[in-house]
């Protein structure tokens, strides 16, 4: 079977893609490997920025429906120290320019905008075969096979399609996180939703953190951050959820209590996560028939940026498809052009953060950040 263009991934990047193509009535098969589109949860807010993701989520034909999933209020941000006192608290201004939405339902908009058949679920890509002339054969997990005329990798920091273009591979950058959650918080959990506030909070000092975003329904979704060796991290059994909750505490011992409460209190098992990140430079020659986006492209510290990168990638790619019609070289000239200065750009601001969050400096490094970019009107 042949299927004209095939994209390998269902997030937010390779459907904002197949959207867009469905708009300027091209048609795009999505391989994910997941069986359904409920087989897990979908993580937690994102802040989709005026400048890339609104953008992009435009051209989609989506903004409206957009408009309709926004969290209000949750453009809220705050900076504590590790005591619990406020350092900076900036409130939902109310323009819109990084609302707050669940990433599920953001997910949601863009299947339902899909013909039917387009996602083609529990296909899992285990190998990518060149067969020349810009095509590629795509084995699955089942043992079925499909060709394409373009192969767009959609398929995230551990992409089966970047080692077509590129050698390059993620590496660890000395920073994890460890997610977990509490719920009804404002009655169950009343000192530690109220250090949180009505959005983002950031408590910080050198090395360590611990964020949390408001979510809809009396939700708080824990980040803590660690700059610890892989191995410290790996020596950790998550699945002994109240071993792992106390030794990840252990690093915050004398923190204000309504902080480590969203650590000790914390309502589900621990998942670790690793940070990595590609090359801030990282591009690729042209290889004919084959791209990529998102974080299979330009995977990098959060930052923010990430799913706003994806969706804008994916929409870059469909209008540079769309307006190169019968030329599919052309086509990916003209995207990766851009993508690459934009993605060692952004790659670049985010490895400065993570600094401004973590290092020697930490929380003033960030409480300076946001009031030279946000200062109060």
């Amino acid at each position: 079977m042949n299927t004209p263009i095939a994209i390998i991934g269902a997030g937010l990047g390779g459907l904002t893609l197949a959207r867009i193509l469905h708009v300027h009535g091209m048609a795009a098969t999505v391989y994910e490997a997941e069986a359904s589109a409920n087989a897990r949860a979908q993580g937690g807010m994102l802040d989709i920025h005026k400048y890339n993701g609104q953008l992009a989520l435009k051209a989609a034909g989506l903004f409206e429906e957009f408009l309709e999933i926004i969290h209000a209020g949750g453009q809220a941000t705050r900076i504590l120290d590790k005591e619990g006192n406020v350092l900076l608290d900036e409130p939902d201004n109310g323009t819109g320019d990084r609302p707050e939405v669940p990433r599920g339902d953001l997910r949601r908009i863009l299947l339902d905008s899909l013909p039917a058949n387009a996602v083609r679920w529990g296909h899992k890509v285990t190998a990518v075969s060149p067969l020349g002339g810009g095509r590629h054969m795509l084995t699955f997990a089942d043992g079925s096979t499909v060709t394409t005329d373009l192969l767009v990798g959609a398929d995230g920091a551990w992409s089966r399609v970047r080692p077509l273009l590129s050698g390059a591979k993620p590496v660890y950058v000395g920073t994890s996180f460890i997610e977990t959650y509490l719920y009804d918080a404002d009655t169950r959990h009343k000192a530690s939703a109220k250090a949180v506030g009505d959005g983002a909070m950031f408590a910080l000092a050198p090395g360590k953190g611990i964020a949390a975003h408001r979510e809809p329904h009396g939700v708080l979704h824990t980040y803590v951050q660690l700059n610890k060796p892989k191995d410290w991290i790996d020596s950790i059994d998550f699945s002994d959820t109240v071993t792992a909750l106390a030794r990840v505490a252990k690093e915050f011992d004398g923190w204000a209590p309504e902080l480590t409460a969203l650590i000790t209190d914390g309502e589900t098992a621990p998942v670790p996560r690793p940070i990595h990140a590609l090359p801030v430079e990282h591009r690729w020659d042209r290889v004919p028939g084959v791209t990529l986006l998102g974080d299979a492209a330009h995977l990098m510290s959060p930052s923010g940026e990430g799913a706003n990168l994806a969706m804008f990638d994916g929409a870059e790619l469909g209008k540079a498809i769309a307006a190169n019609p019968g030329d599919i070289e052309a086509a990916l000239i003209a995207y990766e052009k851009d993508l690459f200065a934009r993605s060692a750009s952004e790659a670049a601001q985010a490895e400065g953060i993570l600094k401004l969050c973590l290092g020697d400096d930490a929380p003033q490094s960030l409480v300076g950040f946001f009031t030279r970019n946000h200062p109060v009107k």
